[in-house]
């Protein structure tokens, strides 16, 4: 498909904007960078020269060279040591306030059609502890990732390779600390890697589709000191299995569930279809304003929780709901954002009875023990159901419904659901989105169905890099 003109002034904004600190003062660190970078050639004399052939030379030996020679492509003095292998955080080393005002820029332009129709400007962004035009000096965010994961490779001699891929490439580079993940999960990950070694688990080759241990995935809980670790492998069965279950569960004192996720099928999907629990409790807890949430191995749940209080709580104000209302949230998940918004409704004094629709029936199972957990069963109904086909549905059989929540995938919701949600016509439809771009064509479409925009806030969920979030608020006409 092509892309839009939309499409193309954004990412090019967020370009400039992570890459632009970037083309200042060229120097000999910087020419260093670039030579291991590969965008151009050592020209230095003598041993120098040398140095750089030899190790262009090892590079084509083996891949841990590679590896080695991509950590030699970062600045000593950046605050992560393979910023520029990995190329996860983009703009690391550029001031917060300087990012928050280029994402806010990216959002200004791309929305900036729809603001013109409805005579409405974005939001500032809201950043992690700051919102674009506060005064004073900007944080920098450390720490907030919670959630990290790793990909395993083999080496010579058995041994496990963890860490990031390369950027633009599957060659793995080590991570010894992620500064943007909570600390202590990289380290459950390396411990992971050394465990299999020492029980003879090979890691998997995905080019030879051979090997037993392919990922592991640690989540640690926010507001409770619970962590969960999922293990994919190729195959239920491993050498040792129990000893390296049980191995893994004792890395740290508060992993509180082990899973093992089987997935034999080629491709980059992490995770297979077949969970099972192999230590522990069925499920870790973690609080997102004021409710409990057990979450699953396979259940979605945000990476970013300290964001993601702020992101929820944007879209439950501009929900502003009543006495007796019916809050629909479609692709809901775990049901945090529907239960957040009725609970505190409830603690309010205001009832509500809530409809939560999720396609994924693990998902649905967490909303449910969410519910209860919540004391909002008597209160809260949730389907296992593609949302599109149950508000289609729905708007058939003329349905009520007064606020309708949406937080679809990053392909944003389809023109079919959209029809269906102008034709139930509730009052208030609050609009999550982790990727603006398709927001912004959906947006369009309600918009002519008949809702008017009053507003759209950036949220900066993962700071560092080129991505925000948004939450648009529309009501009915």
């Amino acid at each position: 498909m092509a892309e839009s003109r939309a499409e193309r002034r954004a990412r090019r904004a967020l370009i400039e904007a992570t890459e632009g600190s970037e083309e200042k003062k060229p120097s000999k660190k910087s020419k260093s960078s670039q030579d291991a970078k590969g965008k151009a050639k050592a020209k230095h004399p003598g041993s120098r020269r040398n140095e750089d052939k030899a190790s262009h030379t090892r590079s084509k030996r083996s891949h841990k060279d590679r590896v080695s020679s991509a950590r030699k492509a970062v600045d000593p003095k950046s605050p992560c040591s393979i910023m520029k292998a990995c190329g996860g955080c983009t703009a690391l080393n550029r001031p917060y306030k300087k990012q928050l005002a280029a994402k806010q820029a990216a959002m200004e332009e791309l929305f900036a059609a729809l603001c013109e129709r409805e005579g409405i400007s974005v939001d500032p962004i809201r950043g992690m502890g700051v919102t674009l035009g506060d005064p004073g000096k900007y944080p920098a965010p450390r720490g907030f990732r919670h959630k990290a994961a790793t990909p395993f490779a083999p080496g010579k001699e058995g041994t496990v390779r963890c860490g990031f891929f390369e950027r633009g490439s599957h060659r793995i580079v080590a991570v010894p600390e992620c500064p943007v993940e909570v600390p202590g999960a990289r380290q459950i990950l390396i411990g992971i890697a050394r465990e299999a070694e020492r029980l003879h688990i090979p890691a998997f080759n995905e080019d030879k589709h051979l090997g037993l241990l392919r990922y592991a995935v640690v989540r640690c809980g926010w507001r409770t000191d619970q962590i969960m670790v999922t293990l994919v492998t190729a195959q239920r069965d491993l050498p040792h299995a129990q000893e390296f279950f049980e191995a893994v569960a004792a890395l740290d004192p508060h992993i509180v569930t082990v899973a093992q996720n089987i997935n034999g099928r080629p491709g980059n999907a992490i995770l297979g279809e077949e969970t099972r629990i192999v230590y522990g409790a069925e499920c870790m807890r973690d609080q997102l304003l004021g409710c409990e949430f057990d979450i699953s191995p396979t259940a979605f749940y945000q990476t970013n929780p300290q964001q993601t209080e702020l992101l929820y709580q944007l879209a439950i104000d501009g929900m502003d709901l009543r006495q007796d209302d019916v809050l629909m949230d479609a692709y809901c998940g775990s049901g945090t954002i529907g239960l957040c918004a009725a609970k505190e409704a409830q603690n309010k004094g205001i009832g509500i009875m809530l409809l939560g629709v999720e396609r994924n029936p693990a998902g649905i199972a967490d909303a449910r023990r969410n519910a209860e957990l919540n004391g909002l069963t008597r209160s809260a109904w949730f389907m296992a159901d593609d949302a599109t086909d149950y508000i289609l549905d729905a708007a058939d059989n003329n349905e009520r419904v007064d606020v309708l929540s949406i937080d679809p995938p990053r392909a944003g919701s389809t023109p079919e659901f959209l029809e269906a949600a102008c034709a139930l016509k509730p009052r208030r439809i609050t609009y999550i989105s982790c990727n603006p771009v398709t927001q912004e064509r959906d947006l369009h479409q309600l918009l002519d169905g008949g809702y008017r925009l009053l507003k759209i806030t950036p949220v900066d969920m993962f700071p560092h890099t080129d991505h925000t979030e948004t939450v648009a608020v529309l009501e009915r006409r």
